[in-house]
């Protein structure tokens, strides 16, 4: 097999899914639950629909890790793929990674501040906090020995998400080191064993809206329709605020190259785009047409934007890691430093795996590691997966716009450019 194949983006299958109504399937369980909740017949309605609820959240839960262990190599070696393409692959590269951990630590700080200065209504805490048990996080000398599982079969078992994580980054980086025959055998298998996955995960998710239903009555007739409703929005809101710190600083990163009004009017229409079809991928013509407005080299803007659509989500690390610290605290849940870290490191590993994959499904694949690394219960994820559609309003918008501005700075014919008019300035000036 030629070395061309070993480094081809990988080829994973596309799902369509049922987000409105998994959606409908909430609204319709909170509604239900309200109008049973404290009659006799939410005891007969309970014992059957909590077990078809809490099946379906473990169906939900069986997929994760091998579907991160796959996409996990598999972006990686992409990304390993990409680096060896050129110092402006390279430059993108670094400017990718800031982003990513720009977004991160951006949401570790704001968004604890911002639940402290606007609290979820009153009665959250119960919306999600029924029979479930947050996991132990470890001290700063545990946390250190964790990074290294001795029995990684074990760690798998244990859904230790940091060891694993760290296993199959460094399982990926060595599979680029292979001869380009036995990369492209071992790529081949995991972009199987991703697309096996991602088959079954989408059967799970073809009888969500089953699920949630069943979830969100249970949930409805411990908390009240009012307070469900109330929570969700604030949730919502939360979430695509760590976004907007993104988008902001997207815009601010073009505004410094173009200015803030040629930017703003060149991105608009692949910021319309974004908005109306929720894909990047769907958003890359447009992309490339705000990229000649901008005048950015064609040359970069063809070679950064598709690879940028591929490897790079930057409101990832950020809106991930702000649903695992709304979780927390709702569970009352203080995440120390160690759990930060934890938090932190996957997102920022996770984020290069799962760029590709729908909406729902990144969801469940990047927030589920994250909050099992952080010792977040991964129960909430199941109700909350229902509303994704809408904080992936602001996901998509903060992309694109990031995608843009890392074209931007990526590109260096500009300043080149500049450079050359000013060496004859001053020669002129200096004779």
């Amino acid at each position: 097999m030629s070395a061309p194949e070993t480094t081809r983006p990988a080829r994973l299958v596309t799902l369509r899914l049922p987000v409105w109504w998994t959606f409908g399937g909430l609204v319709a369980g909170l509604i239900a639950g309200s109008l049973i909740a404290g009659r006799p017949v939410a005891d007969s309605i309970l014992p059957v629909t909590a077990p078809a609820g809490a099946l379906w959240l473990r169906a939900l839960q069986m997929t994760i890790i091998p579907l991160v262990a796959a996409l996990l190599v598999l972006g990686i070696t992409q990304l390993a793929s990409a680096a060896r393409a050129g110092a402006t692959a390279r430059r993108m590269l670094v400017f990718v990674a800031a982003a990513l951990v720009f977004g991160g630590v951006a949401t570790l700080i704001a968004m604890p501040l911002l639940l402290d200065a606007v609290p979820p209504p009153a009665g959250a805490q119960s919306l999600l906090a029924a029979n479930v048990e947050p996991q132990e996080v470890p001290g700063l000398s545990e946390f250190i020995l964790s990074l290294i599982a001795p029995n990684i079969i074990a760690a798998a078992a244990e859904t230790a998400m940091l060891p694993l994580t760290i296993f199959f980054a460094l399982f990926a980086v060595a599979i680029t080191r292979l001869a380009p025959e036995q990369s492209a055998i071992l790529r081949s298998f995991f972009e199987a064993v991703a697309n096996a996955m991602l088959m079954v995960i989408g059967w799970v998710l073809w009888v969500a809206p089953v699920g949630v239903f069943a979830l969100a009555l249970g949930v409805a007739v411990r908390a009240g329709g009012d307070a469900a409703f109330l929570t969700l929005i604030h949730y919502i809101a939360t979430v695509a605020a760590m976004g907007g710190i993104v988008l902001v600083a997207a815009f601010v990163v073009g505004a410094v190259r173009h200015g803030p009004l040629r930017f703003a009017r060149a991105l608009l229409p692949a910021q319309a785009v974004a908005i109306s079809t929720q894909s990047s991928l769907a958003s890359l013509p447009a992309m490339l047409a705000s990229a000649r407005r901008l005048d950015i080299s064609e040359n970069v803007a063809d070679f950064v934007l598709p690879l940028s659509v591929a490897i790079f989500r930057a409101t990832s690390p950020a809106m991930n890691l702000a649903v695992a610290i709304y979780v927390a605290h709702l569970f009352g849940i203080e995440l120390g430093l160690t759990a930060m870290l934890a938090g932190l490191a996957v997102a920022f590993v996770i984020s290069i795996g799962s760029v590709s994959l729908p909406g729902t499904i990144s969801f469940v694949v990047s927030i589920g590691p994250i909050a099992l690394a952080m010792g977040v219960p991964v129960e909430p994820l199941a109700l909350l997966v229902a509303v994704e559609m809408i904080p992936d309003i602001m996901r998509t918008l903060a992309n694109v716009t990031a995608d843009v501005a890392l074209a931007s700075a990526t590109d260096r014919q500009k300043d080149e450019n500049l450079a050359t008019d000013a060496a004859p300035a001053r020669s002129l000036t200096d004779s």
